[in-house]
């Protein structure tokens, strides 16, 4: 066979269902042998939004997710996305073609390392040199991606090497099961979560990732401890909850920082240093216990007491086993900023009746339609921090955020790739006017598709997010607004329907019009941000902790 054709069996061997990309000239004998496979390609039109739908599949499925693209530019295209993935932690392999390398013809044309140029935002990156090595090296690349923390991966398969013939086959798939921690580290964090007063669990974004949900709630259930998470790990527990403080949206001065000035112990599960942190260590402060696949990376703001490594799960179910409740424990003030939360987060101005909408009811009417196993994907702006803090997730990963490179861009893409992986699920795009025009041309792959799919743009014509900053900065608006086209008109270019929202309540109607007629459906949403200053700024910055 050709190597193309190795490789593609090699993918199909891996699992591989779906390849995401834009094919040039130098794909083209690798995209003849996916003709004649039963790996799905699908064409986007643009390969930033490829690699974040791969990024995406690998995200929610624990499986390595695959894109495509051509030498030059198309590769050049996909960095982001290759950033996107590794500081996320979601397995993908990115290849990417290139010029014969044993008998060029056209000089240096497009030509850049793409090898050197990829290495930085990924775990492995290699040229296929030779067909025959094309086993080894897929199935190397699929082990890098998928061991914890998982990430992207790269082959450039250069056009002469893909037309080669070959007599390989695929290796056999081998799995590697992590070690729980020593019984050491398991009784010291014992000791220290039943000799502490007010121990408060943090659920961080490893923990949508790593199948550590169930031994998550079985810990929460089993000792009645209160627990908040970042937002990458949101929804890892219910945040129904009774014992939910909620998001840390914030990385400061929020009411559910008032509970983690007053913890004694931080038991801190999947722990990120690429996520932005909540600040929840104090020189001479409060105790942290490290739980994770990993040692802990020591900085100015994260400096554990005590580590417990390994399986998370495994890890958190010993845990589990050998903590009784403690007569010690006094979660009365936890209790008390729940109340708090329950009151100024999650209820005020759910049912705000002005208009434009206020984020508060935006996010109100979002839950109220969504069942619990439906899916956000929430672009980066201003909405993302309301969102986090105001949504309460019900389930592991419905609430698909970037908070590590937090790239504009990806909200739309996004959710085409958890519609494809989740076809029997509801799944919205929130997206604001400046990240959606990113990559707004994925209208049109979500249309090919036939998928069902909402896509919310929230319109403020600006870049909501700096003005805020700049704003609490004390500075004078500048350089931050911009036109829209009519994006109703533009949603109907594509054949999709769109439609405007012109008055409160009508979020939530369309909404559930949206999911019973299906289709690509884009609702326009003006938003009132003044609700920024007002409680970021103002009510936040006037609260006390004296509940």
């Amino acid at each position: 066979m050709k190597t193309s054709d190795l490789l593609v069996a090699c993918l199909e061997n891996e699992g591989v269902e779906y390849i995401f990309g834009i094919p040039g000239e130098e794909n083209l004998d690798f995209l003849e042998s996916l003709r004649n496979s039963k790996i799905e390609l699908v064409l986007t039109r643009h390969e930033q939004a490829a690699g974040f739908m791969a990024a995406t599949v690998g995200r929610l499925t624990g499986r390595v997710g695959v894109c495509l693209s051509t030498l030059g530019p198309g590769a050049t295209n996909f960095v982001t996305s290759a950033a996107y993935a590794l500081l996320g932690g979601m397995p993908v392999l990115f290849i990417t073609g290139q010029k014969p390398i044993r008998a060029g013809k056209q000089g240096r044309f497009q030509i850049i390392d793409i090898v050197g140029l990829m290495e930085p935002v990924t775990q492995f990156t290699r040229q296929i040199v030779d067909g025959n090595n094309v086993p080894s090296l897929v199935r190397e690349c699929f082990r890098v991606a998928l061991a914890e923390k998982p990430g992207p991966v790269h082959l450039e398969l250069p056009e002469d090497i893909a037309a080669e013939q070959v007599e390989r086959e695929p290796f056999a798939l081998t799995t590697v099961s992590p070690p729980g921690a020593s019984q050491h580290a398991i009784r010291r964090a014992t000791e220290m979560i039943r000799s502490a007063e007010r121990p408060l669990l943090l659920v961080a974004s490893a923990c949508n990732r790593n199948d550590s949900a169930p031994a998550l709630r079985d810990f929460v259930d089993r000792t009645g401890i209160y627990f908040f998470s970042t937002q990458m790990g949101k929804g890892a527990v219910d945040e129904r909850h009774p014992h939910c403080l909620g998001t840390a949206a914030l990385s400061d001065q929020d009411y559910l920082h008032c509970a983690i000035e007053r913890a004694d112990l931080i038991i801190n599960v999947g722990h990120d240093v690429s996520e932005k942190p909540p600040f929840i260590m104090r020189r001479g402060g409060q105790s942290v216990i490290h739980v994770s696949y990993f040692p802990a990376e020591m900085d100015d703001v994260y400096f554990p007491q005590h580590e417990v490594i390994g399986c998370t799960a495994t890890n958190m179910r010993m845990l589990a086993d050998a903590i009784e409740p403690s007569a010690n424990w006094d979660f009365d003030y936890f209790e008390r900023v729940r109340s708090e939360i329950k009151t100024h987060v999650f209820a005020e101005k759910a049912d705000a009746e002005g208009f434009p909408n206020v984020p508060q009811r935006i996010v109100a009417d979002l839950r109220r339609a969504m069942p619990s196993d439906g899916i956000l994907s929430l672009d980066n702006g201003m909405y993302k921090i309301w969102f986090a803090r105001n949504y309460q997730a019900h389930e592991p990963n419905t609430v698909l955020l970037d908070n590590a490179l937090a790239t504009m861009g990806a909200g739309l893409p996004v959710a085409i790739a958890a519609k494809l992986v989740h076809p029997d699920r509801k799944v919205v795009a929130i997206c604001g006017d400046g990240g959606f025009m990113m990559n707004s041309q994925e209208m049109e792959t979500a249309v090919r598709l036939g998928l069902d799919l909402v896509v919310i743009v929230l319109r403020d014509n600006g870049y909501g997010m700096i003005k805020w900053k700049q704003a609490g900065a004390r500075l004078p608006g500048y350089g931050l607004d911009f036109g829209n086209p009519d994006f109703v008109e533009y949603a109907g270019s594509y054949g999709a329907q769109g439609v405007r929202i012109e008055r409160t309540g009508q979020l939530e109607e369309e909404l559930q019009r949206a999911f019973v007629e299906g289709g690509v459906q884009l609702i326009e949403v003006p938003v009132d941000y003044s609700e920024n200053e007002a409680v970021f700024l103002e009510a936040l910055n006037e609260k006390t902790c004296l509940l």
